[in-house]
C-alpha cells in the first residue's frame, strides 16, 4: 500500500501569531504547508524551517492578499511547489488603531477592511475556483479566522475592525452554503484576546494582558489554542461541520 498523501494547505499571515501557530502544528499534525507573508520573510523562513523540522514540506510565498493577481500566484505557487492544494486558512489581519471610529482615519479603516475581510474574499473565491468538485478540483476545506469582535463590536476600541470581522462571519455562512455540494467545507473559528503581535501594531502592546479581567476563563488565549481549533475544523473528525463559527474566546 502507498503512503498515504499528506493535505496541503495555505495558511495566509502565517510569519507571526495565530498564522505561524496554525502553520507548525498544521505541519506537526501531517499537513504539507504554504506560508504566506506580506513583508517579514525573515520570519516566514522560520516557520518554514521549523515546519521542515517537524518532517513536513513548506514554503515560504509573499503575496498581498489584497491584491488578486497576488493571490493567484499565492495559489499557483504553492501547487507548483507542493502539490494539490486542499485547504485554506484565512488568518491574515490587522486592526492598526485603537480608539472611537470618529478618531479612526479613513485610510485605516480602508485598510482594515481590505485586510481582514476583502483579502478574505479574494482569497476563498481562489479557493473555490482550484478546490470545487465543479470547476474539476478535488474539494477541500477553508477556514477563516474571524473574531469575537464580530459580536461584541469593540467598542471605543476599533469598530472598524469588528465591522470587517462580521463580514468575515457572513461569508464563511454564506460561502458554505454556496460550496456544500462541490466538496468544500467551510467554517471559521472565532479567537477572543490572544497573545500575538496583532494589538503591538496598533500601539497597545500590553493590551491581551491588560484585558484580562474581562474574561470568564481569566486569561488571554494562547496562539497554539487557537491553531488547534483551526486545525480540528480542517481535519476528518469535522467532515460533517460546515458553516459553523467556532468561539474560541474564554468565555466571553
Amino acid at each position: 500500500m502507498g503512503e498515504l498523501r499528506r493535505p496541503i494547505t495555505i495558511v495566509t499571515g502565517a510569519g507571526r501569531g495565530i498564522g505561524a501557530a496554525t502553520a507548525l502544528h498544521l505541519a506537526r499534525s501531517g499537513h504539507d504547508v504554504a506560508v504566506n507573508y506580506l513583508r517579514d520573510h525573515v520570519a516566514a523562513r522560520q516557520v518554514v524551517d521549523a515546519a521542515q523540522a517537524s518532517g513536513a514540506r513548506a514554503v515560504a510565498i509573499q503575496a498581498d492578499v489584497t491584491i488578486e493577481d497576488d493571490v493567484t500566484r499565492l495559489f499557483a505557487t504553492a501547487h507548483d511547489t507542493l502539490g494539490r492544494v486542499d485547504g485554506l486558512v484565512n488568518n491574515a489581519g490587522a486592526t492598526l488603531h485603537i480608539g472611537d471610529l470618529a478618531d479612526t482615519p479613513v485610510a485605516i479603516i480602508r485598510a482594515v477592511v481590505d485586510c481582514n475581510l476583502f483579502g478574505a474574499l479574494l482569497c476563498a473565491r481562489r479557493a473555490a475556483q482550484v478546490m470545487s468538485t465543479r470547476r474539476e478540483g478535488s474539494g477541500g476545506a477553508i477556514v477563516n479566522v474571524s473574531s469575537a469582535a464580530a459580536t461584541l463590536g469593540s467598542a471605543h476600541e476599533y469598530v472598524h475592525y469588528s465591522a470587517a470581522k462580521a463580514g468575515v462571519d457572513a461569508l464563511t455562512i454564506g460561502l458554505a452554503k454556496e460550496l456544500a455540494g462541490e466538496g468544500i467545507r467551510v467554517n471559521a473559528v472565532a479567537p477572543g484576546l490572544t497573545r500575538t503581535d496583532i494589538h503591538k501594531a496598533a500601539g497597545a502592546p500590553d493590551r491581551a494582558d491588560q484585558a484580562a479581567s474581562r474574561i470568564p476563563l481569566g486569561r488571554p488565549a494562547e496562539p497554539l489554542e487557537i491553531a488547534a481549533a483551526i486545525a480540528w475544523l480542517l481535519g476528518p473528525a469535522a467532515t460533517y461541520v460546515t458553516g459553523a463559527v467556532l468561539r474560541v474566546a474564554g468565555g466571553i
